[in-house]
């Protein structure tokens, strides 16, 4: 059988094109390589994006999960059963978007216990910096998950055209996934952490 690790980023932004879908999508990109240098073959690393701007509509209006569509119950059970969890918001109104929060009141209360996660967020300014600390960090210690060392804020400044422009923001980003493997590790099976003892 072969191993899996499974590494699943969630944008809360309703938008397309979005600078937070863009964020979600590098850290992604940045923990799948990360890992797949320091995995042996038979583990196969499996990224996936989930983007609330497109399937947002199937949570929206369900007030138990047993009401929500097929495909809003598989990115329920795709966030539950990953390794390693990524989490991205624009800031709005001082907090996560309304839409980021309802799709976590579904999660499972106990599923994401010991989870990795990193978080995320953008907004227009440094001055919402601190959502990580006083939004994102209080919600996933509910579910009692492993928020990363290292949160990951990006101001409208380091975008360009939708692209990421900023050297400051790469290296937060490479930051962020340095600090972040030693505590995704720790939370590998004993069969794939074996091989991964270097990090």
């Amino acid at each position: 059988m072969t191993d899996v690790v499974s590494i699943v980023a969630v944008s809360g932004s309703l938008h397309a094109p979005s600078k937070t879908t863009v964020l979600a999508t590098e850290l992604l990109a940045s923990f799948t390589a990360a890992i797949e240098g320091v995995v042996p073959s038979g583990v196969a690393v499996e990224p996936y994006l989930i983007e609330l701007g497109e399937i947002g509509r199937d949570f929206s209006g369900a007030l138990r999960r047993d009401e929500l569509s097929p495909a809003a119950e598989e990115a329920l059970r795709r966030i539950e059963s990953a390794t390693l969890l990524i989490v991205a918001s624009p800031v709005y109104r001082a907090s996560f978007t309304g839409l980021f929060k309802h799709v976590f009141d579904f999660v499972g209360q106990y599923s994401l216990i010991d989870k990795p996660v990193l978080l995320a967020a953008t907004g227009g300014s440094d001055r919402h910096a601190l959502i990580i600390e006083h939004q994102f960090r209080p919600l996933f210690s509910f579910f009692q998950a492993l928020t990363l060392p290292i949160g990951v804020y990006a101001s409208d400044a380091d975008f360009v055209d939708y692209r990421i422009e900023s050297e400051a923001l790469q290296e937060r980003i490479s930051q962020a996934v340095t600090r972040g493997l030693p505590v995704v590790r720790g939370t590998l099976p004993d069969a794939v952490s074996e091989y991964v003892s270097t990090w």
